[in-house]
């Protein structure tokens, strides 16, 4: 009987719940994003945790966004959210809502606060209120206002939903602990001023709700049992079950913070990631260098390697920077088993097959995956003149050298031995073409012949070659923690793209999934760019990790 998988903390900490008939043994999670960026691959760690636990223990999750904020918000990024989740492979199913859902709710909690005595209207400027609110050394000094009435707050609450007052000139606090260590418990803003339409409640209201109130009052709305959120929100819990503690103490949600995601030479932040799009630095929020969700998955990242990669690195209370090639890993795992492979040179140099035969074109049978019989063989075309790789060339090579060099012989896969007979150049001394001869008996498969050579290379025939624009990507960055640099921009990796006049198999004109271009790398169709007409193809992620050394360096000096 195998061992059972042990659990992290967060799973551990459900189990029990269910074990004890906590919360009646439910599990009902949430994913609440604000709808004011573009989702990017630390989401997608929250994504699956909350829908993932959830699924394990037969229980939902909602999809909540948190829309208090309207004057950053959009329809754009909320239809680009929904389809990160979809495309992650989860379903909210019914469980669609909006902070602004509880609106009318939250409203008539702030104003039992003000009954209860515990909120009050604030007419301090904000530099004044941040002044008061003291430093993490000194308690911070309660405001003049904090002793108004209770007839008073309410009569100025419900006077700035009216829209009598200008942004800025009252808010409304709760009355915690100005001399609190933990500065989240000071006096926190409840609402403030914002008229401002909002895309879901019009013009109804003129005062929006903090998050720190917001998140709490509908987690308990919608009968949330686990809130999972980062750690960057731990000072933020004791604020959190005081919420709940005043307003609902029939249901308490339980707080849970674990580790986000920080991914090497990738940067999350979205005033960062912005700045990169705004200053046309990359081409927009799905451009395939951003760890965003949309770009991994224009990139080709499959979502079932990404779901593989956020198991693989688990769920820990340890902040830690994860090695790229641990990404890059799981994607080739997964592309490995799944993609078909295909013949294609990305920097192409011509062959002459000089006793070949001009005007002929014979056929190869070339295997679809070398691991996969049940997925069949394709039909190459193969002709006099052909394009290989330019470095599969070397005019002065060394003695293990096994690709093609004057007087040297190769293998053509699918097809013949090859011998170099002549290189010709250009007035500049570049060499511009390989006259070539073939050994007719030698052809792949035939077992007409014994002669075996070193190496084997890829090619396509010149007369059915399909031209393609190739986008080699890498990673955006030089340095591992881009997101800790004072300058981003000065640690631009100048190589992050390189765009190639390729030449690919004519099977390759209708394809639509992501393959292995053999020797070369995985490759997808880009999602905006490619057309039958004009064939577009982005570097999904290189055969063998190229990055590990310097990566595995980099990240030990950092």
């Amino acid at each position: 009987m195998s061992q059972e998988e042990p659990k992290d903390f967060i799973r551990q900490i459900i189990s029990d719940d269910i074990a004890s008939g906590k919360h009646d043994g439910q599990v009902v999670t949430r994913f609440p994003p604000e709808p004011n960026g573009f989702l990017h691959v630390g989401h997608a760690k929250s994504i699956c945790l909350n829908f993932g636990v959830a699924e394990e223990n037969s229980g939902k999750t909602y999809l909540r966004f948190d829309d208090t904020n309207p004057g950053k918000e959009s329809e754009e990024y909320v239809a680009a959210i929904k389809e990160d989740v979809r495309w992650l492979g989860f379903d909210w199913e019914d469980r669609l809502t909006h902070a602004s859902d509880y609106f009318d709710q939250l409203f008539e909690s702030a104003i039992r606060l003000i009954e209860m005595g515990k909120a009050y209207v604030d007419s301090l400027s904000a530099d004044e209120i941040r002044d008061y609110r003291g430093t993490l050394t000194e308690p911070g000094k309660e405001s003049p206002h904090r002793s108004r009435a209770i007839a008073e707050n309410l009569d100025l609450f419900e006077r700035m939903q009216a829209g009598e007052f200008d942004d800025g000139e009252h808010v409304l606090r709760a009355k915690i602990d100005m001399a609190s260590p933990n500065m989240n418990m000071r006096d926190p803003t409840l609402y403030r001023i914002r008229k401002i339409p909002h895309q879901n409640t019009g013009g109804k209201w003129n005062i929006y709700p903090m998050y720190d109130f917001a998140h709490g009052l509908s987690d308990a709305f919608e009968g949330i049992t686990h809130s999972l959120c980062t750690l960057e929100f731990e000072d933020h819990r004791p604020l959190y079950d005081w919420f709940l503690d005043q307003l609902v103490p029939d249901h308490r949600p339980r707080q849970i913070e674990f580790s986000r995601l920080n991914l090497a030479y990738a940067l999350t932040s979205k005033r960062k990631l912005n700045a990169l799009v705004e200053g046309g630095v990359v081409t927009g929020w799905d451009d395939p260098r951003l760890a965003t969700l949309a770009g991994m998955r224009r990139r080709g990242y499959p979502p079932a390697a990404l779901r593989d990669f956020i198991g693989r690195i688990g769920v820990t209370k340890k902040e830690n920077l994860i090695e790229m090639g641990v990404l890059e890993n799981s994607i080739r795992e997964n592309l490995g088993d799944a993609a078909e492979r295909r013949m294609a040179v990305i920097h192409p140099l011509k062959v002459v097959l000089t006793n070949y035969p001009e005007g002929e074109t014979d056929q190869m049978t070339a295997q679809n995956h070398p691991a996969r019989p049940e997925l069949g063989t394709r039909e190459l075309p193969f002709g006099r003149e052909l394009f290989i790789e330019r470095d599969d060339f070397m005019e002065d090579a060394p003695r293990k050298f096994f690709r093609l060099k004057p007087g040297g012989e190769v293998r053509l896969r699918f097809a013949y031995i090859i011998r170099c007979d002549d290189v010709i150049k250009n007035d500049a001394g570049e060499v511009i073409e390989l006259h070539c001869s073939y050994d007719p008996d030698t052809r792949s498969g035939s077992g007409s012949s014994d002669r075996k050579v070193k190496g084997t290379i890829h090619w396509v025939s010149a007369e059915h070659a399909l031209e393609a624009e190739v986008r080699l990507y890498d990673r955006l960055f030089t340095v591992p923690d881009p997101g800790s640099e004072e300058d981003i921009m000065e640690h631009l990796n100048p190589d992050s793209l390189e765009i190639a006049e390729a030449r690919l198999e004519p099977s390759l004109a209708g394809e639509t999934e992501a393959v292995q271009f053999e020797r070369v790398g995985y490759f997808c169709p880009d999602a905006k760019d490619h057309s039958a007409g004009k064939p577009v193809f982005n570097r999904i992620v290189t055969l063998r990790d190229s990055w590990a050394k310097i990566e595995k360096q980099a990240l030990s000096d950092s």
